[in-house]
């Protein structure tokens, strides 16, 4: 005789009951803030604030970007921005200008995809994608 038995779920124990919560969540283990990187064409220079993280360490977020840093071919070049086109993370930050990662630029050299997450490094790095 075949015997079935119905599949069970990761919150059950095999026989079937509910599983205790492990632990309640925590405060530190929460995301930081988002630092919305953005493109203003009238700055003069670009602007970056210091932080500090979690175990004494700290990081870099850019805060004005004017600049990005795009590889061709092995040979990286440092650009001027024009415009951001679109956004992965939301749709209205190529509306409001905000760069992150994944995000489509329009730069003098042509259409680039930013491949570091300048909130984060301090740095917008990117991969051209169309020439002019």
């Amino acid at each position: 005789m075949v015997q079935y038995h119905r599949a069970i779920g990761a919150k059950q124990k095999g026989t079937g009951g509910k599983k205790k919560k492990f632990r309640d969540k925590v405060m530190a283990h929460a995301g930081g803030f988002f630092s919305q990187p953005k493109f203003e064409a009238e700055l003069k220079e670009e602007k970056r604030e210091a932080f500090k993280t979690k175990g004494g360490g700290g990081k870099v977020s850019v805060r004005k970007a004017l600049y990005v840093n795009v590889a061709v071919k092995g040979v990286v070049k440092k650009v001027k921005i024009l415009n951001v086109l679109e956004s992965p993370a939301d749709r209205h930050f190529a509306r409001e200008n905000i760069i992150t990662k994944g995000s489509l630029i329009e730069t003098e050299l042509g259409k680039v995809r930013v491949n570091s997450r300048p909130g984060q490094d301090g740095v917008v790095n990117a991969v051209l994608v169309e020439a002019k």
